[in-house]
């Protein structure tokens, strides 16, 4: 596994807010949240509810 799999590409604040993590493997997005403490994590989907993917990797990671 790759020390720089998980990309952070959108930060807000550093107590709350909000950042989009990537995979640098798979191109799926995640959703993190957080606020003081608490915090959440949950994939990223399209209306289909299929998980998202960085467009930098839709072409590499579809057969």
């Amino acid at each position: 596994m790759s020390k720089d799999r998980f990309i952070i590409s959108d930060k807000d604040g550093r107590l709350t807010g909000t950042r989009i993590i990537t995979d640098s493997e798979t191109g799926v997005q995640y959703l993190f949240a957080f606020d003081g403490y608490a915090g959440g994590l949950t994939v990223l989907v399209d209306r289909e509810g299929k998980p998202l993917v960085a467009k930098d990797q839709e072409n590499s990671t579809r057969k």
